[in-house]
């Protein structure tokens, strides 16, 4: 994730896509382009529906740096040098590592898949790899694999796993020409920008063939040099070959580009850009946005600025009908541990979507668009109205062209008293209660349009 570099401007990203979609249409053949747009196999597509469906995931930020408490950006942001990063890196040890107990963590939150990262832009590699000894495995005492531990265990209790990886690299000297970021790591001013690429297609090749059907790759970090030839055609070519239906999620910050299967959106609801650096463009794929659960991805140890579950809630609901997954962020200790406040927050959001997760889960946004007062999902015959901040009796909402025939509450008894015009649908709420996130209307549909 971008980190302490929150502040790319929007008009850096327009550049960023601008300039890798010149690139990836240049290095395609002539008709290739309109081939990807048009021919996607089944299995991806069975796939993409699988995760606009999905509804809730969770992000795991982990590594090196987290001894350091500070941070999954501190080797940039404290001008660590490569070779003192590589010693921080041998001591590594996180003996309270438990696959088990992470996954039954994400299955007692409700999460239907993990994305958890293989690699960060600090260059280390968090799984074994033949490609470099920079590695969990080679370097440290630790030994283990905790990506094939991690991913035998979501096999195990039926959560899809995605593996985040970093096309930046502050360590590999390849990595070069430098881009915006990594200048004070002490590494030579040379490298072969070719041999990276063969470097990452390696890795890449060993995440998708060594840990069994993977949900797909989560990329970030090619905002880092927009005008580099990335080779994506390549390269997502190679992901799909690997795994017909693994999806390739890329986190750069623009409109979709060819091979791509999910716009994920970076600490912000899908067109919204409060951050400043994401699109408002909203491209017609599966839709995600991705949140911390306080102001960091990786563990930092000062960050005490815990959102609560009222607003964790929200903004789970604010995403679905937005018509988008929510990734929520943790980001565990240096020993393998989650933090007892990220673990709580987890727990509470699951104990909510076992009321409420059929208003979350398989639904598509609408059919109202969001309002300051809440969001709309729908599945088939049937509206939820998610009614987070509104403390008068009536509500009125502008549901035109469908004849409402009951109106109920979600997880409660008896009928509300509604009305409805040609102009819309004018519904009596239950009294205003603080300790409710979220009061869901379900709205039954007829099956004939007035």
């Amino acid at each position: 994730m971008q980190g302490s570099f929150l502040t790319h401007s929007a008009a850096l990203a327009a550049k960023t896509v601008a300039s890798v979609f010149a690139i990836v249409l240049l290095a395609l053949p002539v008709g290739t382009v309109a081939a990807q747009a048009t021919t996607v196999p089944e299995e991806r597509l069975a796939a993409r529906e699988w995760f606009r469906n999905a509804g809730f995931g969770m992000f795991i930020h982990w590594g090196v740096y987290s001894q350091l408490g500070a941070g999954e950006w501190v080797m940039q942001n404290k001008a660590i040098p490569v070779t003192t990063y590589e010693w921080l890196a041998s001591e590594f040890n996180p003996i309270k590592f438990d696959a088990h107990e992470w996954v039954s963590l994400a299955k007692a939150a409700g999460v239907r898949y993990i994305t958890i990262t293989s690699r960060h832009h600090d260059g280390f590699s968090m799984f074994r790899t033949k490609a470099t000894p920079y590695n969990i495995v080679d370097w440290t005492p630790f030994k283990r694999d905790p990506m094939k531990e991690l991913a035998d265990e979501c096999h195990r209790q039926g959560i899809k796993l995605f593996f985040y990886y970093s096309q930046l690299d502050w360590h590999n000297p390849d990595y070069f020409p430098r881009g915006r970021t990594g200048h004070a790591t002490g590494r030579p001013e040379s490298g072969d920008w070719d041999r990276y690429i063969a470097f990452m297609n390696q890795q890449l090749t060993e995440l998708l063939t060594n840990y069994g059907p993977i949900g797909g790759i989560w990329f970030d970090g090619m905002w880092d040099k927009p005008d580099a030839d990335w080779h994506l055609a390549d390269m997502y070519a190679l992901i799909h070959r690997l795994q017909p239906a693994a999806l390739i999620v890329p986190n750069h910050h623009g409109v979709p580009l060819p091979g791509e299967d999910v716009q994920t959106f970076e600490q912000d609801l899908p067109g919204a850009n409060t951050a400043g650096f994401n699109t408002t463009t909203i491209g017609t794929l599966p839709l995600e946005t991705s949140l911390t659960m306080n102001k960091s991805w990786g563990f930092n140890i000062t960050d005490t600025s815990w959102k609560s579950v009222p607003e964790i809630i929200g903004y789970l609901v604010r995403a679905a009908g937005s018509d988008a997954n929510l990734l929520l962020n943790i980001g565990p200790r240096p020993d393998g541990t989650i933090q007892p406040e990220a673990a709580q927050r987890l727990r509470a959001v699951g104990q909510w979507l076992q009321t409420y997760g059929t208003s979350i889960y398989n639904t598509r946004g609408g059919p109202i668009s969001p309002r300051p007062w809440g969001v709309a999902t729908q599945r088939g015959d049937t509206v939820f109205v998610h009614v987070l901040d509104w403390r008068d009796r009536l509500l009125a909402i502008p549901l035109v062209g469908r004849r409402v025939v009951r109106a109920t509450m979600l997880g409660g008894d008896g009928a509300l008293e509604f009305s409805q015009t040609p102009q819309g649908l004018s519904l009596v709420l239950p009294k205003s209660d603080a300790t409710v996130p979220d009061r869901v209307i379900v709205l039954r549909i007829s099956t004939s349009r007035q």
